[in-house]
């Protein structure tokens, strides 16, 4: 069984592809809360009703705006839910 809702944590830089000038940028190559809290852009949600605000938001949020960019959010869940299986298999 997969619970259908999830978190989803945003990095507080916008991604670029890693190069010899941002490898050391982890606030873009890193989602971690422990770091990315420590960043200026850093917005710390204020409940739940308000998910397109902040760092942190629903699963159900990224696959909707995964959408609306043009990408099909069924096959992410589905590489997501074959990552976990996968994970799970080699444990």
């Amino acid at each position: 069984m997969f619970y259908k809702e999830g978190l989803c944590r945003l990095a507080t830089c916008e991604y670029r592809s890693p190069n010899q000038g941002n490898l050391d940028n982890l606030y873009m190559h890193l989602t971690n809360y422990a770091i990315n809290k420590t960043s200026s852009n850093y917005i710390q949600n204020k409940g739940s009703e308000k998910d397109n605000l902040g760092h942190k938001r629903s699963l159900t949020f990224a696959l909707k705006y995964i959408e609306q960019m043009g990408h099909d959010s069924a096959r992410v869940l589905s590489d997501i839910k074959e990552t976990i299986i996968k994970t799970v298999c080699t444990v």
